[in-house]
């Protein structure tokens, strides 16, 4: 059981997190909680999850089994170290629309496939060869700037959200707020899960839900299955997704390390290879490509539960609502309003996750290269830049992740070559190095002895 990573330790008393505590992966709280945090967690993927389906015209309920059983794989793979949720990735958006309209979708679902194999082939490379040369890629002022911008990018889309039905978001909103300060012990963790159900509450008696497609639904049924067909000509299209999610799972990695206070360089590469597993996976039956999830990176900030024992309940649960085609229709009754004050507090925790890197690992952002990849990568990301070859898309979150790395990387080739850098790259150095100033300084004032 132990290679699972399922042999969980009770944390404290099993009912509640001393302040300044975290439940740390390998452990766990009492079973009723910590199925209240993994039905949290599903809540907070469903919106992105089925997002991607409705988008690109693949069955949501299929979508939602194999991100169920892709986040088990996950747990599995990487022997519970990293507790992550894997939903739909917005990468695969534009490659499977485009695909789409010369192969259909079974040569869309190849693409997935193919996309899938190429990122478990580099996470076998970073697992045989370590992460070392991640971590000179990726620095802690890129990662956090990846991060952040991930979250931040998300903005736009919690905005209108929320002004499709202000009222219900607010209150969900302040529900959210209040919840997390006012109650003591798991309530308060769950903060997130009572704004949702008192916004949707809120929402009903305002009349924001239509029911009609919920009562017409069954109440049980099996996902739509699909096949994959493959063609080259869908290669480059789905070749650029691989380095987002890249991207986007070292960045969850990254974030995780940091709450938890563990280093989990050493399972970067399972971490890379269980998604890719993963989205081979969903792209044989008909599923959309998976990436580990942002938004239950604000759950696991808010509640300070980073157990893979409710991933483990969040991904069996998102398997059995999978067969309820009742179940599906009756969340995607869940009104923009809600999803917009939940959005909010989550998309915004995930952003200043980002700037905790930064401060964690004492980022000097007095080093002009430093400053400038923060800079110039966050506002390509917040401000949604994209650039379109043919009919594929990249937008903020692969820009902005693609100019933190080349003008982190360019910037100090240049300067090291040039010596035009004086300043360390963290605070730590900088304070050495401002040390090192003042004694040589004290040196030259103090006059010599004669002999």
């Amino acid at each position: 059981m132990s290679m699972l990573g399922t042999n969980w330790k009770i944390h404290g008393n099993g009912k509640s997190i001393r302040p300044g505590e975290v439940v740390r992966p390998d452990e766990r709280l009492a079973w009723p909680l910590t199925i209240g945090v993994g039905m949290q967690h599903v809540v907070a993927m469903f919106g992105a999850t089925f997002l991607v389906p409705i988008i690109t015209g693949m069955p949501p309920a299929t979508t939602l089994f194999f991100s169920g059983i892709g986040t088990l794989l996950f747990l599995v793979i990487t022997k519970g170290r990293i507790p992550s949720y894997l939903g739909s990735s917005f990468a695969f958006i534009a490659p499977i629309m485009a695909s789409q309209q010369q192969f259909g979708i079974p040569g869309a679902l190849g693409g997935v496939v193919m996309a899938g194999i190429g990122l478990a082939i580099i996470g076998a490379i970073v697992q045989k060869f370590g992460a070392g040369w991640i971590n000179r890629l990726m620095p802690p002022i890129v990662t956090g700037a990846i991060v952040g911008l991930i979250g931040l990018n998300l903005a736009p889309a919690a905005k209108n959200n929320f002004d499709a039905a202000p009222i219900t978001a607010l209150i969900t909103l302040a529900v959210i707020i209040v919840v997390s300060v006012f109650f003591r012990g798991i309530l308060g963790r769950l903060s997130i899960l009572v704004g949702v159900v008192v916004g949707y509450l809120v929402a009903i008696i305002r009349g924001e839900v239509n029911f009609a497609k919920v009562d017409a639904a069954a109440w049980i049924g099996l996902p739509h299955f699909q096949t994959p067909e493959f063609h080259l000509g869908v290669v480059g299209l789905f070749v650029p997704v691989v380095l987002v999610l890249v991207a986007e799972n070292i960045g969850h990695v990254k974030s995780v390390s940091a709450m938890t206070g563990q280093n989990l360089d050493g399972v970067s590469g399972r971490a890379l290879m269980a998604d890719g597993a993963a989205t081979v996976l969903a792209g044989l039956g008909g599923g959309s490509g998976t990436t580990t999830y942002a938004e239950n990176i604000g759950v696991m900030a808010a509640t300070k539960v980073y157990s893979t024992a409710a991933y483990w309940v969040a991904g069996l649960f998102a398997m059995i609502l999978s067969f309820s085609p009742k179940f599906g229709e009756l969340i995607a009754t869940v009104p923009a309003g809600v999803l917009g004050g939940a959005a909010t507090m989550l998309y915004g925790m995930i952003g200043v996750l980002g700037v905790k890197i930064w401060v964690q690992n004492k980022v000097n952002f007095s080093n002009p290269v430093n400053l400038t990849t923060a800079a110039v990568a966050l506002i390509v990301g917040i401000a949604d830049y994209t650039w379109t070859i043919g009919d594929l898309k990249f937008t903020g979150i692969a820009l902005g992740s693609a100019a933190a790395l080349v003008i982190y990387h360019g910037m100090k080739a240049i300067a090291t070559a040039r010596g035009t850098v004086a300043e360390p790259e963290t605070e730590d150095g900088a304070v050495a190095a401002a040390a090192r100033g003042a004694v040589n300084a004290a040196a030259k004032r103090t006059p010599k002895k004669r002999r």
